[in-house]
C-alpha cells in the first residue's frame, strides 16, 4: 500500500476512483454527510465542488490510500481555520472501501494525516464521528478523547432516525 497526497490537478484525474470510494461507503453505510438515494453524480460533485476548491486554495489535504493502483481509501485534513484557532485542524471523512477493511488502511492514513498536521504545525485536532460506530474504537486507539455526545445530530444514512455523534480532539505532542 501506498499513501499519496493528491492536488487539485490529481483529484480531477482520479475522480472516478474518488468518486466509487464515495459511492461504496454511504451505500455500506457510512454516515458521513450523505443520505441515499446517493447517485454517482453526487459522488463526483462532492469532489469536484467541496474537496477541489479546498484543495487548490491550499487549505485542505487529501491523501488517498492506494492498493494496486487504486484507490483503497482516503481521509482529508482542513486547516481552513478562524484566527483564534490556527493552532488546530479538523479531520474530514475518513474512508475505506469495504472491499479493504480490516488491513490497516484506516490507521494508516490518520498516521500519515497526523504527521502532516504537526509538519503545518497544528498542535490540535478534532473530528466527528457518528456515535458507537466502528471507527469510534480506531479513534480511541490512536488517542483521541471523546469532547461530548450530541444526541441526535445527524440522519442516518438510509433516513428515518437520528443519530448522535462523538466530537473528539487529539493534542499532538512535539508541537
Amino acid at each position: 500500500m501506498q499513501l499519496v497526497t493528491l492536488d487539485a490537478d490529481a483529484i480531477a484525474a482520479r475522480l472516478p476512483q474518488l468518486s466509487a470510494l464515495l459511492h461504496a461507503c454511504v451505500h455500506d453505510g457510512a454516515s458521513i454527510g450523505f443520505i441515499l438515494p446517493f447517485s454517482s453524480d453526487d459522488s463526483e460533485a462532492f469532489w469536484i465542488n467541496n474537496v477541489q476548491p479546498a484543495v487548490a486554495r491550499g487549505t485542505r489535504l487529501l491523501l488517498v490510500a492506494e492498493r494496486n493502483g487504486a484507490i483503497a481509501g482516503a481521509v482529508q485534513l482542513d486547516w481552513d481555520t478562524p484566527a483564534n484557532q490556527a493552532h488546530r485542524a479538523d479531520v474530514r471523512k475518513l474512508l475505506v472501501h469495504p472491499a479493504c477493511r480490516r488491513r490497516g488502511i484506516a490507521r494508516q492514513l490518520m498516521l500519515a494525516v497526523e504527521a502532516r498536521a504537526r509538519a503545518l504545525p497544528r498542535q490540535l485536532l478534532t473530528l466527528d464521528t457518528r456515535t458507537h460506530d466502528h471507527a469510534e474504537p480506531l479513534y480511541e486507539s490512536l488517542g483521541y478523547r471523546i469532547a461530548g455526545v450530541i444526541p441526535g445530530y445527524a440522519l442516518a444514512p438510509e433516513g428515518g432516525r437520528l443519530d448522535a455523534t462523538t466530537v473528539m480532539y487529539k493534542h499532538l505532542p512535539g508541537c
